[in-house]
């Protein structure tokens, strides 16, 4: 199985003040799944609404994680991007779209590929901090 992940998604399912700075949530969040993809063996995309305003490179994850972003920023231009990837794909039944967004829900299903709760995931790669061990 492989991921995609949206991004805006995964990092706004858990209020832990992200808005404050969108960048390091991202960074935060990069590598969190770079961590959890070297220890499961996992490839991830993580797809970004727009280019990050600096260089983003996951701390860890031996090339697992790649990251793409959508060609201009727009309203729903991440999930664009993500349908685009999806649709690409020449096995899309083995990928597995992260995000909780129904519209993208609906379409990345209606092009083959299996979805995943943003706050499940987020919870997955980076436990809360009141989660206990896993």
């Amino acid at each position: 199985m492989r991921w995609i992940v949206d991004a805006m998604n995964v990092i706004g399912s858990r209020p832990d003040g992200w808005w404050r700075d969108r960048h390091a949530a991202t960074v935060a969040l990069l590598d969190a799944v770079a961590r959890w993809a070297e220890a499961h063996d996992e490839r991830v995309t993580v797809v970004l609404e727009r280019p990050p305003r600096a260089p983003l490179d996951p701390s860890s994850g031996s090339g697992r994680v790649d990251v793409g972003w959508a060609p201009s920023p727009a309203p729903n231009s991440a999930d664009d991007e993500i349908v685009r990837r999806v649709s690409a794909d020449p096995e899309p039944a083995s990928l597995r779209v992260v995000t909780s967004d129904a519209g993208l829900i609906e379409r990345v299903a209606a092009a083959g590929a299996a979805t995943f709760p943003a706050k499940a995931f987020r919870d997955l790669v980076d436990p809360p901090p009141d989660a206990g061990p896993h």
